[in-house]
C-alpha cells in the first residue's frame, strides 16, 4: 500500500444510492431504460445474418431452422469461458456458433426436455444474446430456460437458482471484471447442474466442434420480452423470466445471522460502504444491504449497474477500485467498505485505512466461521486455495486439523472437491472467495462473511465502547498464524509473442534447476510447472504455473492468465512467511523488495515484454 500512500488522496464524498425509473425494471433493480441509455444508439442488432437456412419438421409445435455456418478461428474458451472483445461476438454467427458447439458437445440427456438458467451482468450485447441463445437452446430441443428480469443475473446467483430450481445447467453472459461497452469485452461461460463451471473435458469437446460445425439449429419463435416477470410458451419449449434477487437472497439468509449482522448495521458508530462499481451486485445490494440488513441509503456506492460500468473498470482491487480507496483512507473514513466485480463473483476488503489481502481474507473468514457463519456451525469440512495464493489458508488448515487443497487457478477445480463433501471454504489471490453453498466465488457471500465477523466481534460491545475492527481482526490472526507477505504484479495486453517465449524460457530454466541452487540470497527448495492431479476424478492438468519455492519458504510464481480478451496478461506473484510480530505492520512492497527484484531479474521480463511497470499491483 506504500506505492498508494506516496501522495495525498482526493476525500470524495459517498454517493447516494440512485433508483432508476427505468419501466423495465422493480426499484430494486437500478438499471436505466434502454431506449435511454447512451450506449443504444450504437446498438444494432445481429442474431443470425442468415443467407439461407432450411426448416426441419419438429412434433414440438415450433419451426426449427438449420442455418448453414462455418467454423470460426479463436474460439477456445479461457479459465472461465470465451472472452472476447464485443465487436469480435457481434461478426456474423460468432456467437451462434459457440452455442450450438455447446449443445454439440453434450449429451442429449443433459438438455433435451430439461431446463436452463441464463442470466449475466448487464453489459453491452447481453440484451441481444440472450435472444440468440434462447432461440438455438429451443431450436436443440431445450424444454425451459429461467432468464433473469432483462437478463440479469450474477455468476454465484446462477449458481443458486440452477442448485435450487435443480436445472440441467446455465449460461452466464459475462466477461466478469474486464471492462464493458461497444468497444471492449463481453464474455460466455456455462455452467453444469450443481451451478459448478464446466470442467474441461466439457470446455475441450466445445471447442473441437467449434472447428468442424456446419449448422445452427435456431427456433423461429419471435424476440421474447425480458422486462417482465412472467411465463412465455412457444409450443413445447417455455421461457420464464425470474426475479433475479430472490433464490439467492433466500440462500444467504440460510447460510448468515441476519439478525447479527443488522445490529451491527444499526449501530450508530458504525459506517459501512459497498461499492457495486456500477456492475451487477448494484441490482442486489439495495435489497441485501439496505432492505434486508438496515444499512442506509448512502452506504451503496455506484450503485446504478450500467452497460458500460459507467466508463469504468469493474475489477475491485486497489488500481481500478479507487473510489473506495479514496474514501476509506480518507477523512472520517466508514468502518468497513467492500467492493464486488462485473459479475458480482468477486470482492475486495477493506477497513478504516487498511487494505486486507485476498489470502489474508479468506483465512480469516475459515477460521472464524464456525463461530461467526450458521452455515458452519458444524465446522468446516476442507478448505482450498489456488496455488499462487499465500499459504495463509495453509496454516488455518493445518491448526484447525482441516483436510485441505490446493489446486490450479480457475473456480471449476473446487467444485469437484465440494460435490464430493470434501470442501467448505475457499479462495483465490485474484479476489474471489467462496464457499459450498453455491459452486462460483461470491463476492456479496464474503462481504457478509466479514460483516458477521465484525458483528461477532462486536455483540457485546456497550454503546460507545470502542469497536472491534477489520485491522484490529486481522492482526490478532496474524499474532495467532504470522504473515505470509504477498503481491501480484499484473502486466496487461502484453505481446503474446514476448509472453509466451518468457513463459518457455522459465520452463526451461526449470528443467534445469536443482534444490540448493542460490538465488540471491535465497536457497531454491524446488522449481517445477504445476501439475495438478484431481482426488476425486483422477483428472490431471498440467502447465498450470511456474513456481520457484525457497528454503524459508518463499515463492515466486509465473502465469500467464486464461481471463482476457486481448494480448496475454503476465501475472508474477511473490510471498514471505513472517513469523515475527514486531515485523507485520511492514508495508508488504517493502518487506518484499528483495524478493521482487529476484522475480524480475529471474524471468527477464522486461527483456521479453518490453515491460517497464506493472498494470496493476495487488
Amino acid at each position: 500500500m506504500a506505492s498508494l500512500r506516496s501522495s495525498a488522496i482526493t476525500v470524495k464524498s459517498i454517493p447516494s444510492f440512485a433508483t432508476s425509473s427505468s419501466p423495465f425494471l422493480p426499484s430494486s433493480l437500478a438499471f436505466p431504460s434502454p431506449k435511454h441509455s447512451p450506449l443504444a444508439a450504437s446498438r444494432r442488432s445481429p442474431l443470425f445474418r442468415v443467407h439461407s437456412s432450411t426448416a426441419i419438421a419438429e412434433p414440438g409445435g415450433i419451426k426449427i431452422d438449420s442455418v448453414p455456418t462455418k467454423p470460426i478461428e479463436g474460439q477456445k474458451t479461457g479459465t472461465s469461458g470465451l472472452r472476447k472483445k464485443v465487436k469480435v461476438f457481434m461478426e456474423e454467427n460468432y456467437l451462434a456458433n459457440w452455442i450450438q458447439a455447446l449443445f454439440n458437445s453434450l449429451p442429449p440427456e443433459d438438455y433435451v426436455g430439461g431446463v436452463l438458467v441464463l442470466g449475466g451482468d448487464g453489459r453491452y450485447f447481453n440484451r441481444e444474446a440472450a435472444q440468440i441463445i434462447i432461440k438455438i437452446a429451443a431450436g436443440n430441443g431445450v424444454g425451459k430456460i429461467l432468464v433473469g428480469k432483462v437478463g440479469i443475473l450474477s455468476t454465484p446467483a446462477v449458481s443458486a437458482v440452477i442448485r435450487k430450481r435443480k436445472a440441467n445447467g446455465g449460461f452466464i453472459m459475462s466477461a466478469s471484471h474486464n471492462p464493458g461497452g461497444p468497444e471492449y469485452d463481453w464474455g460466455i461461460k456455462f455452467n453444469y447442474s450443481s451451478g459448478q463451471p464446466a470442467p474441461e473435458s466439457i470446455t475441450d469437446k466445445i471447442y473441437g466442434n467449434t472447428l468442424s460445425i456446419t449448422e445452427i439449429k435456431k427456433a423461429d419463435i419471435p424476440d421474447t420480452d425480458l422486462s417482465q416477470l412472467g411465463v412465455s410458451k412457444f409450443g413445447n419449449f417455455t421461457v420464464e423470466v425470474i426475479d433475479p434477487v430472490s433464490d439467492y437472497l433466500e440462500l444467504l439468509e440460510n447460510v448468515f445471522d441476519f439478525q447479527m449482522i443488522r445490529d451491527l448495521l444499526s449501530r450508530p458508530n458504525f459506517r459501512f460502504v459497498f461499492d457495486a462499481m456500477h456492475a451487477v451486485t448494484g441490482a442486489y445490494a439495495k435489497p441485501i444491504f439496505i432492505d434486508k440488513l438496515g444499512a442506509s441509503l448512502d452506504s451503496i456506492s455506484n450503485g446504478v449497474p450500467l452497460e458500460d460500468f459507467g466508463h469504468g473498470h469493474p475489477d475491485p482491487n486497489l488500481t481500478y477500485a479507487n473510489d473506495l480507496v479514496n474514501i476509506m483512507y480518507g477523512t472520517n473514513a466508514p468502518d468497513f467498505g467492500a467492493a464486488s466485480d462485473g459479475d458480482g463473483d468477486r470482492n475486495m476488503i477493506l477497513g478504516k485505512g487498511f487494505f486486507v489481502t485476498p489470502s489474508d481474507s479468506v483465512a480469516i473468514i475459515a477460521a472464524n466461521a464456525q463461530k461467526t457463519i450458521p452455515y458452519f456451525q458444524g465446522g468446516p469440512k476442507g478448505l482450498a486455495r489456488s496455488m499462487p495464493t499465500s499459504g495463509a489458508l495453509d496454516r488455518v488448515a493445518e491448526k484447525l486439523n482441516l483436510t485441505f487443497f490446493e489446486v490450479p487457478t480457475g473456480w471449476k477445480f473446487f467444485g469437484n472437491l465440494m460435490d464430493a463433501g470434501k470442501l467448505s471454504i475457499c479462495g483465490e489471490e485474484s479476489f474471489g472467495t467462496g464457499s459450498d453453498h453455491i459452486r462460483e466465488k461470491d463476492g456479496i457471500w464474503a462481504v457478509l462473511a466479514w460483516l458477521s465477523i465484525l458483528a461477532f466481534r462486536n455483540k457485546d460491545k456497550k454503546p460507545g465502547e470502542e469497536l472491534v475492527s477489520v485491522s484490529d481482526v486481522v492482526k490478532e490472526h496474524w499474532a495467532i498464524y504470522g504473515r505470509n507477505f504477498f503481491s501480484r504484479y499484473d502486466y496487461e495486453e502484453c505481446e503474446s509473442e514476448g509472453a509466451n517465449k518468457m513463459m518457455a524460457y522459465l520452463r526451461e530454466l526449470v528443467s534445469t534447476s536443482k534444490a540448493g541452487e542460490k538465488y540471491g540470497d535465497y536457497v531454491l527448495q524446488l522449481a517445477d510447472d504445476f501439475t495438478y492431479i484431481d482426488p476425486v476424478d483422477g483428472s490431471v492438468v498440467s502447465k498450470q504455473g511456474i513456481r520457484f519455492v525457497f528454503t524459508d519458504g518463499s515463492r515466486i510464481i509465473y502465469r500467464l492468465s486464461g481471463t482476457g480478451s486481448a494480448g496475454a496478461t503476465v501475472r508474477i506473484y511473490i510471498e514471505q512467511f513472517e513469523s515475527d510480530v514486531s515485523k507485520h505492520d511492514l508495508d508488504a512492497q517493502i518487506a518484499l523488495k528483495p524478493l521482487i527484484d529476484l522475480a524480475l531479474s529471474v524471468s527477464k521480463l522486461k527483456e521479453f515484454t518490453g515491460r517497464e511497470k506493472p498494470t496493476v499491483i495487488t
